[in-house]
Parts: structure tokens; sequence; C-alpha cells
């Protein structure tokens, strides 16, 4: 698909999966009725990104905040703390609730729509998921382990549906406490069974790769989840924290067999939101990171390409959401044709990343001042130049 018809493939996107979650919400008044207010201003951000896009600016639909570098697991294979943007202890210069807070207003003004909330583990930051709260225009998934959802928070949730929990899982019992750490599946079940009694609408996250595939696509196991009350599905290809776990990554062949479950899944049980991640980029063509659908903001405000493209010559903490969607490295992928190429994994930048680097570089030697950061160097260090 050529550039110039990205908006209107993104638009379509949005508005299916709006229409996804309203339909999965029937039943749960509560939940109907905010969802069909978020629907008016779903409409609202799409005439504002179609006008950006008419003056020569295109705004992404959604974009990803990991909002902590602290989390209360230690899964095995975890990306984040492989990056060292996930670890125990002191934690680095986060940005604040009320920067957070900034941030969400802006997204809005935009015409951003979505959020994803992930971490480390997001409940441990109520004070910024107050702060999305309080900004109904945007929907807010937050990705969490589901460990922490305890009464308080689920009062928040009750209050506040615009935040929508989406509990990560790898599958069954006994593939979800592997990598989970031993007990977190029945923890799973409690918090799935607490938020089905409060009329929360919540999903589940699952990480897609060569050993659970045929586990977490079949019909048993998709079942079992919606008798819990999970009403989305959102199945994410394993991305390697490192080299050595490369095989796991699904290949192009269990790339379409993941295709066709989706399609055979879609068919057969329409009350279940089913999406997935990176899904097909020859329909949009190419990855849609580094601002083309989406950018991720990092803890201390660095904005970055996607979250398994951990590098920045930009900090929200200096500029503004638009400002960043400038950023030269942004600029440089999108134009160098890296975010077209071929990969075998779950993420085309992840497998380009000493390329990444060199254009972060090139980025920050052409601009080298302005508020901007090149982050997650080799080390998992944060390298200031501003």
């Amino acid at each position: 698909m050529k550039e110039y018809n990205l908006e209107s493939y993104l638009s379509r996107g949005v508005a299916n999966i709006v229409k996804g979650i309203l339909k999965a919400s029937a039943g749960n008044p509560k939940e109907s009725f905010f969802l069909m207010q978020y629907a008016k201003e779903s409409l609202e951000a799409g005439r504002l990104r179609k006008e950006a896009e008419e003056r020569g600016e295109h705004i992404p639909p959604f974009l990803i905040a990991s909002i902590t570098q602290q989390c209360n697991l230690h899964c095995k294979g975890c990306y984040a703390r492989a990056n060292h943007s996930c670890f125990d202890g002191a934690v680095r210069e986060n940005l604040t609730a009320g920067q957070w807070g900034n941030i969400f207003e802006q997204a809005a003004e935009l015409g951003i729509g979505f959020i994803l909330l992930a971490g480390g583990e997001p409940f441990m930051r109520r004070d910024v998921l107050e702060a999305a709260a309080g900004q109904k225009k945007i929907l807010f998934p937050v990705f969490t382990n589901g460990t922490m959802i305890d009464a308080d928070f689920r009062k928040l949730l009750c209050e506040n549906r615009n935040l929508i929990p989406i509990l990560s899982m790898e599958g069954e019992k006994d593939t979800t406490d592997a990598r989970r750490e031993k007990g977190t599946y029945q923890k799973l079940r409690q918090t799935m069974q607490e938020l089905q009694e409060n009329g929360i609408l919540f999903g589940a996250s699952v990480t897609v790769q060569k050993q659970n595939m045929q586990e977490v696509l079949s019909r048993e196991f998709t079942e079992a989840l919606f008798l819990a009350g999970c009403r989305a599905l959102v199945y994410v290809e394993y991305v390697p924290a490192d080299r050595s776990s490369a095989d796991l990554a699904p290949d192009e062949k269990d790339r379409v067999y993941i295709e066709d479950r989706l399609r055979q899944l879609r068919e057969t049980q329409k009350e279940l939101l089913f999406l997935s991640f990176p899904g097909d980029e020859k329909s949009s063509g190419g990855c849609l990171a580094a601002g083309r659908g989406f950018f991720h903001i990092n803890p201390t405000g660095g904005a970055e390409p996607c979250p398994f493209s951990p590098y920045s010559d930009t900090s929200l903490a200096n500029i503004s959401l638009k400002e960043a969607l400038q950023s030269p490295l942004f600029l440089l992928l999108r134009s160098s044709g890296n975010l077209m190429q071929e990969h075998n994994g779950g993420c085309v930048l992840f497998e380009q990343e000493e390329q990444v680097k060199k254009l972060r570089d090139k980025a920050a030697a052409m601009f080298p001042a302005g508020g901007r950061i090149a982050s997650g160097n080799e080390n998992g260090e944060k390298e200031a130049w501003a």
C-alpha cells in the first residue's frame, strides 16, 4: 500500500477496533454507555488527523507509553529487563504524573485516540493511571501482569471505563507459570474472576512464539478465556530478548499459520475481539513504528521507534508531542526504507539494531541540540546530548 493511503488504512483500522470493542461490551450497560460516547470522540479524533494530513502533517492514531521502569515479577526472557528499561531498585528520573497528563492532553488535541500503557508493571504507577483516567477522549489499554489489581484498583477501573486492563499470559497454567513465576496463572484467574464479578471489561495479551502457537491459538484456549470474562485477545509476536533465543521467534511459515488461525477464530468466535501485533505489515506498506502508525515513549520521556527498538534522539521532557513526531531519527527511519525491509521475527527494527544506532548517531550529528537524547545504547545507559 502506498504511503498516501496510510491515513485511510489507519482510520479504517481504528474504526474496526472501536466497533469490535463495542460489540465485545454487549450485555455490560456501563461499558456500552461509555464506549458509545467514546465512539463519537473517536470520529472527532479521525477528523483531526485527516485535517492534519491535508496540511501535510501525519498524526498516528495511537501511542505506546511505558510509564514505569519497575515490575514486581521477573519473567524469563523479559525484553524490558534485557535492554535495561526495567529493573529493581531506585528508578531513574521517570516522567511525573503531571508530565504524563500533559502528554495525554496533547495527544487528545492532536487526534490520538489510543494510548497503550505498559511498563515495567503499569499498576505500580497509580498516579499516572489516575492522570490517564481523567482524559476521557482517549482509550487506555493497560498491559499488566494482572497480579496487583486489588479492590482499590478495581474501584478506579469501575469509575473510569477508559482504562481497560489487558492481562498478560503465555497460555495455560504450566506455560504461563514456567515463564512468569509459579502461582502467577492462579493469580490471573483470580483477577479475571474479580473483574468479571465487578462488570469490568478486560482483555488478555499473549506472546506468540514457536513453542506455544498451537496452544494459544486453539479454540479451547480462547473459549476458556471468554467464559472467564475476557472480551479481547491481543496476540504479540515474540521478539527475542537476545540472539540466543532468536529461534523462538515466528518465521514466515509460522506467521501464515497465525494469520490463518486468527481468520478462523474471528469467523467462529465473533463475540471476541482478536488483534495481532505487528500483524500483516504488507497491507500497511511496512512497519508502523517511528510515527507511521505509532511510536513508543519510555519512562523517562524518550521518544523511541517502538518498544523493541529502544533508541531515541528526542525527549518529551523537553519538547511537545507534535515536535517529537518530527524526531530526526523518526524522519530518517521513514525516509531510509528501513521500515519496509523483509524480516524473520516479530520486529523489523530489532533485526536492524546496528542500522538504527547509526541513524540515531547521524540524527545527533545533524541536530546536536534542542532537547534531544539518545537512549538504549549497548550498555542500556542513557546518553544525553542536549
